[in-house]
């Protein structure tokens, strides 16, 4: 299993650093959440992780080679990757969208291979039902799923995720990262996700870390990265931390004003 490591990266836009010297190690069986504030640097940081990005300084290791020594199939193979956005408009149906994860076998993959990763990936997102639909017929959420079933049909290692929950309901927000968060813990993956929701983060993941302004604030377990101060300071909002009664996970609450009744 890979290890990724970044080395004090930085990645800068028209002079700005959109990441500034952060270092970060994603290890085998972790699940690494990435939240902060919009403009934060999360999406530049994964980005730079999975090697869409190239530093401007710093280096980022996947395994034992920089990340930069890699040939594109050769890392496919050893990393998925869900972005923020996948634009598809061709009536392309969900299993065969599911099945592009397999293009980087294409030479070793046998047809009872992927149709059983294909066929475990469809039954992960329960978009089985869904296997003959075209993928621009599907609602947002389901188009989400279908996403992820590519890349959980990739069968990688490493998987960084974009917003994995973006448009998904309640339920399946659950699902989604029950299923990743199982393959870190039994599967020894090592999985990073960005996250708009504290309260997921602090539920399904092993570590946290916070950034703000292109840097990273806080770096460790949720409970501790998940601090009332630090969060409210980030978030430029008064943040309240409790204990969750169901899980005795962090729960953060975002204070608000009672509403003033006019007159």
């Amino acid at each position: 299993m890979s290890r990724v490591v970044a080395e004090r990266v930085s990645y800068h836009v028209d002079g700005r650093a959109l990441v500034d010297d952060v270092s970060v190690t994603i290890s085998p069986g972790q699940f690494r959440a990435i939240v902060g504030p919009n403009g934060a640097g999360k999406t530049t940081l994964l980005r730079l992780l999975t090697g869409d990005l190239r530093p401007d300084t710093g280096e980022v290791w996947l395994g034992e080679r920089a990340l930069a020594r890699w040939r594109p199939k050769d890392a496919a193979r050893e990393r998925a990757v869900l972005s923020q956005q996948v634009v598809l408009q061709f009536a392309f149906t969900v299993s065969q969208v599911v099945e592009m994860g397999r293009a980087p076998y294409r030479d070793t993959d046998s047809p009872a291979d992927a149709a059983e990763a294909i066929a475990e990936a469809l039954a992960a997102t329960e978009l089985t039902h869904l296997a003959a639909r075209a993928y621009p017929t599907l609602s947002g959420g389901e188009r989400r799923r279908a996403d992820l079933a590519r890349v959980l049909a990739q069968r990688t290692p490493v998987l960084f995720l974009d917003e994995p929950t973006a448009a998904l309901d309640v339920r399946h927000q659950e699902l989604i990262l029950s299923a990743t968060k199982e393959l870190a813990t039994r599967g020894g993956c090592a999985v990073v996700a960005v996250l708009h929701d504290l309260n997921l983060a602090a539920a399904y993941a092993d570590r946290i870390t916070v950034m703000a302004e292109g840097r990273v604030r806080a770096d460790a377990a949720p409970r501790e990265a998940l601090d009332a101060e630090l969060l409210s300071e980030v978030y430029g909002h008064r943040m309240v931390v409790v204990d969750d009664p169901v899980h005795g996970t962090p729960l953060v609450v975002p204070a608000r004003q009672a509403a003033r009744v006019p007159g």
